[in-house]
C-alpha cells in the first residue's frame, strides 16, 4: 500500500457542526443520565454502514447515521477513517444527508448522493481540496452509482415516467375559476403500490451515464422493462453490465431476472439466461470474468443464493458455492483476480469469507452485524481494496462500528456509541439452544437479563418474535428489547424454523406452514427452556412481535392461553383479504402458497389467526401503521372487532402516516416500545 499523506487532507475536509446541533446533543446527554437504557437514549444512538475503502487502501469513508430529535428522523453524514486508526474525522457532515459513497477508480474524487440542495442528486467532491461538483440535476430518485474505469463518466439508474394514457377520455371544458375535484387516476400495472409509497407512478427503471464533471445524462438502456440493480463496468469502459427482466411477462416473475450488458450506443446484449435470477454483476480486474449471484427458480419461500463465475468468452461457468448451505452476499473481486471475497449468516450472525476459483473457502473475520438499530437483525456490510477489508461489527451492547482487516489483523476504526452507552448497564445477552417440541428440531435463541440481575428473583418474561419470517435474530444490539430488559423482563428471542442462517432445509421447514402449530411449537418449546431456567416467573409470560412475528402472537394465542398479555404488531390476520389488498401479491401468492387464494381457501384459512379468534381470551394490544401497504391496517381492524365481539380486552394503536416500519422514525420507535411496556405493565 501506499503511504497516505493524511495532514493533506485537512484542507476542505471538516465541515463546521452547528452551534445548535452541538446544544441539541449536550441537551439529550442530560436528560438521559441514568444508569439503564432509556427511551431518550434512542434519540442519541449512531450506527455505521456502507464503509468504502479506497484504491490506495488506506482511508475508508462510512455513513454514519444519527437520529434527529428535532427533526424525528435519521441523519446520514459522510466521515472519513484512516485504516490504521490513528484518524477519524468528519467529511461532509449537517442537517441535510450523505450518503451512498463511491470512490474514483484513481481515489482523488468521491461520488455521493444528497439531498443537500432539496431533491436527492449526484455529486462528486475532490478529495485534495473538498472542492464539490453537483453532477446532476434530475427530478427521479438515482441509484447504483458506478464510475467507468477511466474515471470521465458515472452511471447510474433512474426512473423514467410512462406517460401512455390507457383511455381516451374527452372533459368537458372547466369554466373559468371554477373548482373540479382532482382528475382521475389510472391503474393498470400488475405491480401499482408500494409500502412507503403508496400508488406508484408507472415508471421503468433505465441506466444513465453522465460526464463525471457533470453535464446531461444520456439513457442507454430502453424498453418497458426495469433494468438496474448494481451497475459494473467493463475492463475497457465501453459497456455496463447490469440484472433484469426482459421476458415480455416480466411483471409475473418477480423472481426473474438475467444479466445483460449494454454499450455506450445503447445495444444490449444477454449475458445470462438461467432459470431464476442472475444479479449482482461484478468484472474480474483482468475483465476476463464474471461473478454474479444466483437463486434458482423453484416456487418456492427461500433458495440458497450461490456465487456463481462466468468466463465472458466462451461457456465455462461455475457454482463456487455449491458445497454451501446458506445465501452469499457481498462480492466482491481479489485485486489479483484469483478469488473473490462475500459474507454470509451463519446462525443468527455475518462472516466474511474468501474463495478460490477452484471452490477453497476461507472464513476471514466473524461476527459482522449490528447494522440494526432497532431489533436484532443480522445484517452487515463490507468493502475491499487493495486486499485491505473495512466492515460493520457491533456487540450485544453497541450497534456497528467500523473496522478494518489487514494481514489477519484486525482494527476497530470507530466508536460511535461510548459517549451513551459507555456508563450504562445494559442486559446481558446470553445463548440458549434447545429442541422443539413438535419434532425435536434444535431451535437457537438469545435472551437479554435486566440490569443488575439477581439469580435468585423470579422474573417476567417477554417472548419476542422476529419478522420474514425468512430473516434471522442474532446476538446483536437491540433498542427496543434492550428497553424491554431494563424495566425488569427477562426477553427470549429465538430463530424459530423458517429463519435463515441455517441452510436451506431449516428455512424451507415453514413452507406452507406460516403461521401454525409448528412455528409456534419451536416457541412455546423456548418458553418452556427459559422457565426451567429457574428464574422466570410462569405466571407473568408475555408475547409481542411484528409483521411475520405479529402474525405467530396473533396465532399463537388462538393456540394458548398461558400469555398474560400479547403485543401484536403490523400482523396478517385474514390470509384470504391479505393477498389481495396488499403490495406483495405478485411476490408471496407464487411462493408461499399453494395456489391461488380462491382455489385454496381453506388452506389459507387456516394460516389466518382469524380461524383461531373464537379460542382467544388473551388482553392484546395491535399497533400498524395508517399507511400500511405490506399487512394493510384493515388486517388489524378485522382482529380488533372480532376480539371486541368476543369482548376480549383490547386495544387498537394507529400509527399516523406510518408505513410497515412503524419504528422508522425515532419517536414512532419510542411509541411502539412504551406502548407495549405500557400494557404489558397493565397486566404485571
Amino acid at each position: 500500500m501506499m503511504k497516505f499523506p493524511y495532514k493533506s487532507l485537512i484542507l476542505g475536509m471538516l465541515v463546521a457542526v452547528p452551534a445548535s446541533l452541538v446544544a441539541q446533543e449536550n441537551l439529550i446527554t442530560q436528560e438521559s443520565s441514568t444508569t439503564t437504557f432509556t427511551a431518550e437514549d434512542i434519540f442519541n444512538l449512531e450506527v455505521a454502514t456502507s464503509p468504502r475503502v479506497s484504491p490506495d487502501g488506506e482511508r475508508v469513508v462510512y455513513v454514519r447515521r444519527s437520529n434527529d430529535i428535532m427533526t424525528d428522523s435519521s441523519r446520514a453524514n459522510l466521515w472519513i477513517a484512516s485504516i490504521d486508526g490513528k484518524s477519524h474525522r468528519p467529511l461532509l457532515s449537517g442537517q441535510s444527508n450523505f450518503y451512498s459513497p463511491v470512490w474514483s477508480p484513481s481515489g482523488n474524487r468521491l461520488a455521493y448522493l444528497s439531498n443537500v440542495e432539496g431533491k436527492t442528486q449526484l455529486y462528486v467532491r475532490w478529495m485534495d481540496n473538498g472542492q464539490t461538483g453537483l453532477v446532476t440535476n434530475v427530478q427521479a430518485s438515482i441509484g447504483n452509482v458506478s464510475w467507468s474505469p477511466d474515471g470521465k463518466q458515472i452511471a447510474f439508474t433512474m426512473n423514467v415516467n410512462d406517460d401512455a394514457k390507457p383511455l381516451k377520455v374527452k372533459m368537458p371544458k372547466k369554466p373559468k375559476g371554477a373548482n373540479w375535484s382532482k382528475p382521475v387516476k389510472y391503474v393498470t400495472k400488475a405491480k401499482y403500490q408500494a409500502d412507503g409509497r403508496g400508488i406508484l407512478t408507472p415508471a421503468y427503471k433505465h441506466i444513465f451515464v453522465v460526464p463525471s464533471e457533470g453535464g446531461t445524462p444520456r439513457q442507454l438502456t430502453s424498453g418497458d422493462f426495469n433494468h438496474g440493480g448494481k451497475l459494473a463496468w467493463s475492463k475497457q469502459g465501453d459497456k455496463v453490465y447490469f440484472s433484469a427482466n426482459r421476458h415480455k411477462d416480466w411483471e409475473y416473475q418477480q423472481r426473474d431476472s438475467d444479466i445483460f450488458s449494454v454499450n455506450l450506443s445503447g445495444e444490449i446484449t444477454q449475458i445470462t439466461s438461467d432459470e431464476g435470477s442472475e444479479y449482482s454483476p461484478a468484472i474480474s480486474p483482468d475483465g476476463k470474468y464474471l461473478a454474479y449471484l444466483d437463486t434458482d427458480g423453484k416456487k418456492l419461500a427461500y433458495r440458497n443464493r450461490h456465487l456463481m463465475v462466468k468466463k465472458l468468452n466462451g461457456d465455462w461457468t461455475k457454482n463456487l458455492s455449491k458445497d454451501i448451505d446458506n445465501s452469499l452476499a457481498n462480492i466482491h473481486w481479489q485485486k489479483n483476480g484469483k478469488g473473490l471475497y462475500y459474507q454470509m449468516a451463519e446462525r443468527g450472525s455475518v462472516i466474511l469469507g474468501y474463495t478460490s476459483l477452484k471452490s477453497k473457502h476461507k472464513v476471514l473475520v466473524t461476527g459482522l452485524g449490528g447494522g440494526s438499530m432497532g431489533r436484532p437483525y443480522t445484517s452487515a456490510t463490507f468493502d475491499v481494496k487493495d486486499d485491505v477489508v473495512a466492515f460493520t461489527k457491533g456487540r450485544t451492547d453497541r450497534p456497528a462500528d467500523i473496522f478494518s482487516l489487514y494481514r489477519g489483523k484486525q482494527k476497530q476504526l470507530t466508536a460511535l456509541n461510548e459517549d451513551v452507552l459507555g456508563h450504562k448497564i445494559l442486559g446481558e445477552v446470553k445463548e440458549v439452544v434447545y429442541k422443539s417440541s413438535i419434532d425435536g428440531e434444535e431451535i437457537q435463541g438469545w435472551y437479554i437479563l435486566p440490569p443488575n440481575f439477581d439469580p435468585k428473583k423470579k422474573y417476567p418474561l417477554i417472548l419476542e418474535i422476529h419478522g420474514g419470517p425468512h430473516l434471522s435474530y442474532g446476538p446483536h444490539f437491540t433498542a427496543e428489547l434492550q428497553r424491554f430488559a431494563a424495566e425488569g423482563y427477562v426477553v427470549f428471542y429465538d430463530n424459530h424454523r423458517g429463519s435463515t442462517s441455517y441452510g436451506e432445509r431449516f428455512a424451507l421447514l415453514l413452507q406452507n406452514k406460516y403461521s401454525s402449530k409448528w412455528d409456534f411449537a419451536d416457541h412455546d418449546s423456548g418458553v418452556n427452556a427459559m422457565i426451567e431456567k429457574g428464574f422466570i416467573d410462569e405466571n407473568r409470560l408475555y408475547i409481542a412481535g411484528g409483521s411475520a412475528g405479529g402474525i405467530a402472537s396473533a396465532y399463537a394465542i388462538g393456540l394458548t392461553d398461558r400469555f398474560k398479555a400479547a403485543a401484536v404488531a403490523k400482523p396478517v390476520i385474514n390470509w384470504l383479504s391479505k393477498v389481495l389488498t396488499a403490495d406483495s401479491y405478485l411476490g408471496q401468492i407464487p411462493y408461499q402458497f399453494p395456489g391461488l387464494p380462491w382455489e385454496h381457501v381453506e388452506h389459507y384459512w387456516e394460516r389466518s389467526p382469524l380461524s383461531l379468534v373464537g379460542n382467544v381470551t388473551t388482553p392484546t394490544l395491535l399497533i400498524t401503521g395508517e399507511d400500511d401497504r405490506r399487512t394493510p391496517i384493515s388486517e388489524t381492524e378485522q382482529f380488533y372487532q372480532a376480539l371486541k365481539l368476543r369482548k376480549v380486552d383490547t386495544i387498537m394503536v394507529r400509527v399516523p402516516g406510518s408505513p410497515h416500519g412503524i419504528a422508522g422514525r425515532p419517536s414512532r420507535m419510542i411509541a411502539k416500545i412504551e406502548n407495549i411496556l405500557a400494557w404489558f405493565d397493565k397486566y404485571k
